[in-house]
């Protein structure tokens, strides 16, 4: 009886352990030990925003509300910052980096604005056969399932 109880106690200690190894990372958990350098990274920002200026020069200006058109360089763009961020142990996206990107987006695309769309109704021949077609089918089928039910015989 007397082994069984003292079998029982690294139990605990064992469950501690393997505890504190999960806390540490052991089971593939990063934690990020460093602090976020601020000043390294509004220093290394602005190069990614250069290189993006530069290449939105050989987009013409009235292109520049079309996506497709420089959706490369937006991805380099926002892979350097990201890049940068991460070098300067900051996570991505974080206020700083947003600000950064805001200002970008307000120098290249504050034109972009979208056009409201105006909804219409439809012509007065094709509303009137949009509503009729489904009260006539309804009525349809109104029919059909009491006429059925009057008529349990064949069923």
């Amino acid at each position: 009886m007397e082994e069984w109880g003292s079998r029982r106690r690294p139990l605990p200690v064992l469950l501690l352990w393997v505890n504190g190894l999960m806390t540490l990372g052991f089971a593939g958990a990063r934690q990020q030990t460093e602090l976020c350098n601020e000043s390294l990274m509004l220093e290394k920002l602005p190069a990614c925003g250069k290189f993006f200026e530069e290449m939105m020069k050989k987009v013409d200006s009235k292109k520049w509300c079309n996506l497709t058109e420089f959706i490369m360089y937006y991805d380099n763009f926002t892979q350097c910052t990201e890049r940068e961020a991460n070098n300067a142990s900051c996570f991505w996206p974080n206020p700083l980096a947003e600000g950064f990107i805001t200002g970008i987006h307000k120098q290249f695309f504050s034109n972009c604005t979208s056009e409201k769309v105006h909804w219409e109704d439809p012509p007065d021949e094709i509303l009137i056969t949009l509503i009729l077609i489904p009260v006539m089918l309804t009525c349809a089928m109104i029919t059909l399932v009491v006429w059925c039910s009057k008529r349990s015989d064949i069923l």
